[in-house]
C-alpha cells in the first residue's frame, strides 16, 4: 500500500472515531458515554458521515479540509442538540430542521435561549467553516471524482439501511430520548424522518356537521406560556385571582397534559384544533403542522356547519410562522386576524402585542357577529424573554409573573364581557406550555398547564358543571369543547 493510501486510511479512521465520539456526546447517553450506540445506529451514522464527507469533498477538492469540516458539523449538531435538551427537555428531532427559515425570520424566538458564549461559538464556528471552504479549496478533479463515487455508494447504502436494517420504532409515539440513548442522534433523526415520510393521512372525518341554530358564541384562547404559578413554584401566595374564580364558575376545568416544554406551541394547538392524539400521530407528533393539511377535515371549524357558523383565527403575529396563513383556511377558518389588525405595542408594553389588545379584538368581533361564531385566539405577549437574573420563584415581581398577571386580566375581561352579549357562550382558556426560565422553570416530568371551560346561558348566567377537576390531553380538550358545543345546540 502506498504512503498516500496509508494517509488516506488513517484520515478516514480518525474521522470515523471523531464522528462516533461526537454522536456519543449527545445527551442522553449511557453509563459509558463515549462508547458507540447500537450497531445499526452506528452503521447509519457512519454512512451519513461518508455521504457528508463526499459532498464537501466534491465542493472543495481537499481531503483534509473535508474531514475537518464534517467532524466540526457533527460536533456542532451534538452541541445544538444538548443545548436544546437543556432548555426544552428534548434532543433535536428531524422536524426542527423545518424551522431553519423561521430562525432567520424571527431570530428573537431562538437566540434568547442561548448563552452569549454559545452564540459566539456557533456563529464563529460557522464563519470559520465557510472561510476554510473558501481558502483551502482547490481545483483538482481527482478528489472530486473520488467524492462523487463515495457519495453514490454511501447514498445507496443509506437507502438500503433505512429500509432493511430492521429499524422498528420502539413505540407508536416515539420518544426521542429513548431512541437517541439507544441508537444515537443522527440515526434517530433519520429513522424518525423515514418513518414520518411513510405515514399516511387518516381517513376523512365523516361525522355530520354541528348545526349553529342556537346562535352560540364559542371563544377559545390559547395563552402563550400560561401556567398556574402555584403549581409551578409551589407557592399558594402566587395564585391568580381570575383563574381561581374561573375554576369556581367552570363547566369543566383541570390540568392540560401538554407534551412540550418551553416551546412547540403547535403540538398543543394541533391537539386542541384537530382532536388527534399524539398516540395515533406517531412521528407526526414532533411537528403535526407539517402534515396537518392532510388531516384538515378533523379540524374544529370544519366540524361546524359552514352555512350556520362564522369562524375567526386570531393571532397577533406573522401568520406565516408555522404556515398558519395556508393551514388555517384549510382547517375551516373563514377569517384570519393577524398582526396587521393590532396596534404596535407601546414603549412600556414589551416586545409583543398585549393580551389586553387581543381581548379587545375578540370582544369587538363577538359583538359584530350575527351568526353562530367560533373564535380561536393565540396570544403572544407572554413569550418572554424573562431575564434569568430577575426570575426567582420567590419574587412575585419577576418579569414572568407580571406577564402572567396580564394574561389573568385578559381572562377577567372575557369573563366579564362575553356573558353580556345576550347569547349562549362557551369560553375555553388554556396555556400552551410552561415557560423555560433557567433557575426557575426547567424541564422535568411535570409539564401540565391549566385549562378552564365556562358556559353561559343567553342571560349571562354561568352554567355549572360537575365542579371536579379533570385532566385532559389537548386532543381530549378538543372533544370536550365539541361535546359542549353540541350540548349547547341540543339545549337551545
Amino acid at each position: 500500500m502506498s504512503e498516500a493510501s496509508l494517509i488516506m486510511a488513517a484520515e478516514a479512521l480518525l474521522l470515523a472515531v471523531l464522528v462516533v465520539m461526537a454522536d456519543a456526546f449527545t445527551a442522553p447517553h449511557g453509563r459509558f458515554s463515549l462508547l458507540p450506540r447500537s450497531l445499526r445506529g452506528t452503521a447509519v451514522l457512519l454512512l451519513v458521515a461518508i455521504l457528508a464527507f463526499a459532498l464537501v469533498l466534491v465542493i472543495t477538492g481537499a481531503l483534509l479540509v473535508s474531514g475537518v469540516v464534517v467532524a466540526a458539523l457533527f460536533a456542532a449538531l451534538s452541541l445544538i442538540s444538548n443545548i436544546k435538551r437543556r432548555v426544552l427537555g428534548e434532543p433535536l428531532v428531524f422536524s426542527d430542521f423545518a424551522l431553519i427559515g423561521a430562525v432567520f425570520q424571527h431570530p428573537q424566538f431562538y437566540l434568547t435561549a442561548l448563552r452569549p458564549v454559545q452564540v459566539v461559538l456557533l456563529g464563529g464556528g460557522l464563519v470559520l467553516a465557510f472561510a476554510a471552504l473558501a481558502l483551502l479549496s482547490n481545483l483538482d478533479a481527482q478528489p472530486r471524482l473520488l467524492g462523487l463515487g463515495l457519495g453514490l455508494v454511501a447514498a445507496a447504502g443509506l437507502a438500503v439501511a433505512l429500509r432493511r436494517i430492521g429499524w422498528p420504532l420502539e413505540a407508536s409515539a416515539p420518544d426521542p430520548d429513548v431512541d437517541v440513548m439507544r441508537h444515537g442522534l443522527v440515526a434517530s433523526l433519520l429513522a424518525h424522518w423515514h418513518d414520518w415520510r411513510g405515514r399516511p393521512d387518516p381517513d376523512p372525518c365523516d361525522a355530520p356537521p354541528v348545526t349553529g341554530r342556537a346562535g352560540q358564541l364559542v371563544v377559545i384562547v390559547q395563552c402563550e406560556s400560561f401556567t398556574d404559578p402555584v403549581a409551578l413554584f409551589d407557592d399558594p401566595g402566587l395564585s391568580l385571582p381570575t383563574l381561581e374564580t374561573a375554576r369556581s364558575l367552570a363547566w369543566q376545568h383541570g390540568r392540560l397534559l401538554v407534551s412540550g416544554f418551553g416551546a412547540y406551541t403547535m403540538r398543543t394547538e394541533f391537539g386542541v384544533l384537530f382532536g388527534r392524539g399524539e398516540e395515533v400521530l406517531g412521528t407526526r407528533r414532533f411537528d403535526p403542522f407539517l402534515t396537518a393539511r392532510g388531516e384538515a377535515s378533523w379540524a374544529l371549524p370544519n366540524r361546524l356547519g359552514r352555512d350556520e357558523w362564522d369562524s375567526w383565527f386570531v393571532h397577533p403575529h406573522d401568520m406565516r410562522f408555522y404556515g398558519r396563513h395556508r393551514l388555517m383556511p384549510e382547517a375551516g377558518f373563514g377569517n384570519l386576524v393577524g398582526e396587521e389588525f393590532f396596534p404596535r405595542p407601546g414603549p412600556d408594553e414589551g416586545r409583543y402585542v398585549t393580551d389586553a389588545a387581543v381581548a379587545d379584538r375578540i370582544i369587538e368581533i363577538a359583538r359584530g357577529s350575527a351568526r353562530s361564531s367560533l373564535l380561536y385566539a393565540v396570544t403572544i405577549e407572554n413569550h418572554g424573554p424573562w431575564p434569568p437574573e430577575e426570575c426567582d420563584a420567590a419574587r412575585g415581581a419577576s418579569p414572568y409573573l407580571r406577564l402572567l398577571a396580564r394574561s389573568d386580566a385578559m381572562l377577567a375581561r372575557l369573563i366579564d364581557a362575553l356573558p353580556r352579549l345576550g347569547r349562549p357562550a362557551l369560553l375555553c382558556f388554556f396555556g400552551d406550555h410552561r415557560p423555560s426560565i433557567p433557575g426557575a422553570s426547567e424541564p422535568g416530568p411535570k409539564r401540565h398547564t391549566p385549562y378552564v371551560m365556562l358556559r353561559f346561558a343567553s342571560d349571562g348566567t354561568p352554567l355549572p358543571g360537575n365542579g371536579a377537576g379533570e385532566d385532559l390531553t389537548p386532543a381530549e380538550l378538543h372533544h370536550a369543547i365539541l361535546d359542549a358545543i353540541c350540548l349547547g345546540e341540543a339545549q337551545r
